[in-house]
C-alpha cells in the first residue's frame, strides 16, 4: 500500500493539495497537520471582518475542519505542529497535547505559510498592539475596537493591510494615521498608482506621514502613543502593525531542504524541493517570476491556491507544473481601486535585464455620453528592445479589473503592439471603443517608436 502523503499546514496550499490528490487518487490516506485550528480560511477578507462588512469569523472559511474529514476523506488533524522532519528516515515528528509521535510519510509537502514581521519595537507587547496575519488575531482586533471603542489609531506600514485597515477603522469611527518609512505608500503599485491613493486617503481623512520611521510604542498597561524617530509622538489607542511578513522556513531549513535566494524554500516548476519526495508551496515557497524567470517570494492566494492543486495532482502520478507569478495584486481604498502586475519600478526593470520605458496615461473608463465614466490611471511599462509588456499599474474608481488584461500579456510575452492588438469587448455600457488599456499600449507604442 503506498505510505500516506502529509501536508504540514492547512490554509490554501496544504488544503488545496489536500483535495486534490484525495480526489484524484481517493485510496490514498492524505494526513493534513494544522498546529492551529482554523483551516482553508480567507486571510484577504480579514480587514472586512474588523470593517464590519463580514458579519461572522467564520463566513471567511471555504471548507470547514468537518467537510473536509466527512465529505472528502481528508484526515486532517488541527491542534497538531510538526515539530521535525526525518528526510532519510521519511517521518515527520507531530506534537499535539503535551505529546510526541512520529509519521511515516511517502511523500511530504511543506505548506507552512508565513508570519507578519514583528520589528524590535519598544512597547510591541502592549495592550493594543497587534499584527494582522490570522483569523485569530483578526477575532481579537474586533473584540478589542468593540470593547475599547478607541478613538485614535496608529498604523505602521503603507502596504495592503495597512491600506485596508484604514478604511476597516475609519468605517468604526477611529481617526487613522498610516506611518510608512518609504516616500509613499504602496510601493510595489509605484509611484503614479500611490500618489492617487494617498491623495483619496487623505480625503477619506487618514493622516499620512510618509518617510518616517517609528521607534516604538509608549503607554501604561495599553498602548497610549507611538514614538516617533525624530522623537515626536502621537496619541493611538490601537496600533496595527503591517510591515511584511516572512515565510515559515525553520522546519525546512532545519531538515537540511534548501532555501532560494529570496529566502523562501527552494522549489522547481513541480514545487519539489532539493529532498526527494519533499514539496513545498504557498507563503513559505518561491516561485518563478513570469517576467524574469528566475526564483522569487511572492505571497499571495491564488499562488498558493494553484501550486497547492498541481502539487496534489503530481503525487498522484499526474505531473503537473505549479505555475509562475506574476505578482498580480489588487487592493481597495475606500471606493478607490488599485492593481498592479509585473515589474513597474524602473530600477528592478533595469536589474532584471532591460531598458524599461513607461507612459502614465489617464482614459474614461466608458464613452463621454454614457453614465458613469470616470476616469482611469494607467501606467504600462516595457522593455525598448524587445517592446515586451513588462508591467502595469491602474488606479480608479472602478475599471482597476482591467489589469487582468496586462496579465495575459506579460504572462504570454506579448509586445506593446501585440497588446494595443487585442480585440476587446466594446459597448458603452462597459468601456469606450479605445478601452483604456488599448490607449495605453498605443501611447507606450509611440514611445518605443518615435
Amino acid at each position: 500500500m503506498t505510505a500516506p502523503f502529509v501536508i504540514v499546514g492547512g490554509d490554501a496550499a496544504g488544503m488545496s493539495a489536500a483535495s486534490k490528490a484525495k480526489r484524484e487518487d481517493p485510496d490514498r490516506d492524505v494526513i493534513v497537520f494544522e498546529k492551529g485550528e482554523w483551516v482553508s480560511y480567507a486571510a484577504c477578507g480579514m480587514p472586512y471582518y474588523v470593517k464590519g462588512t463580514v458579519e461572522d469569523l467564520e463566513d471567511l472559511v471555504a471548507v470547514t475542519p468537518e467537510e473536509f474529514r466527512e465529505e472528502r476523506d481528508v484526515d486532517l488533524r488541527t491542534g497538531h505542529e510538526v515539530v521535525a522532519i526525518d528526510p532519510q528516515a521519511k517521518i515527520v515528528t507531530v506534537e499535539a497535547n503535551g505529546e510526541r509521535f512520529d509519521q511515516p510519510y511517502g511523500d511530504l509537502l511543506i505548506a507552512t505559510g508565513a508570519r507578519a514581521i514583528e520589528p524590535p519595537f519598544d512597547g510591541i507587547d502592549l495592550e493594543g498592539v497587534f499584527t494582522l496575519r490570522s483569523m485569530d488575531e483578526a477575532d481579537a482586533i474586533e473584540d478589542y475596537v468593540t470593547a475599547v471603542d478607541p478613538e485614535t489609531a496608529a498604523i505602521v506600514g503603507g502596504g495592503y493591510v495597512g491600506v485596508e485597515m484604514a478604511e476597516a477603522l475609519v468605517e468604526r469611527g477611529v481617526d487613522v494615521s498610516i506611518f510608512e518609512m518609504l516616500p509613499h505608500i504602496l510601493q510595489p503599485f509605484g509611484e503614479e498608482t500611490a500618489r492617487v491613493v494617498e491623495d483619496h486617503l487623505r480625503e477619506q481623512g487618514v493622516d499620512l506621514h510618509l518617510e518616517t520611521a517609528v521607534e516604538g510604542f509608549a503607554g501604561g498597561d495599553a498602548v497610549e502613543s507611538v514614538e516617533l524617530a525624530d522623537e515626536g509622538t502621537v496619541p493611538a489607542d490601537l496600533v496595527i502593525v503591517g510591515v511584511g511578513v516572512a515565510p515559515n522556513v525553520e522546519l525546512a531549513e532545519e531538515a537540511g531542504i534548501e532555501l532560494g535566494p529570496a529566502g523562501a524554500i527552494a522549489t522547481d516548476e513541480y514545487g519539489r524541493t532539493n529532498v526527494a519526495d519533499v514539496y513545498a508551496a504557498g507563503d513559505c515557497a518561491e516561485a518563478t517570476n513570469a517576467v524574469t524567470g528566475e526564483p522569487d517570494h511572492v505571497p499571495l492566494a491564488l499562488t498558493a491556491n494553484r501550486a497547492g492543486r498541481a502539487i496534489g495532482s503530481t503525487v498522484s502520478d499526474d505531473p503537473t507544473p505549479t505555475g509562475e507569478t506574476a505578482g498580480t495584486a489588487i487592493v481597495k481604498a475606500f471606493d478607490l481601486g488599485a492593481a498592479r502586475t509585473g515589474i513597474i519600478d524602473p530600477e528592478q526593470a533595469c536589474e532584471a535585464g532591460f531598458d524599461p520605458v513607461h507612459v502614465t496615461i489617464e482614459a474614461p473608463t466608458r464613452p463621454h455620453y454614457y453614465p458613469g465614466a470616470t476616469d482611469l490611471t494607467v501606467t504600462l511599462v516595457a522593455d525598448r528592445e524587445s517592446e515586451r509588456v513588462l508591467g502595469a499599474s491602474l488606479v480608479g474608481h472602478e475599471g482597476t479589473k482591467r489589469i487582468d488584461t496586462v496579465v495575459t500579456a506579460v504572462t504570454t510575452g506579448l509586445t506593446v503592439s501585440e497588446l494595443q492588438n487585442l480585440d476587446l469587448a466594446y459597448a458603452p455600457p462597459f468601456s469606450p471603443v479605445w478601452d483604456p488599456i488599448l490607449t495605453a499600449a498605443k501611447v507606450l507604442a509611440g514611445e518605443l517608436d518615435p
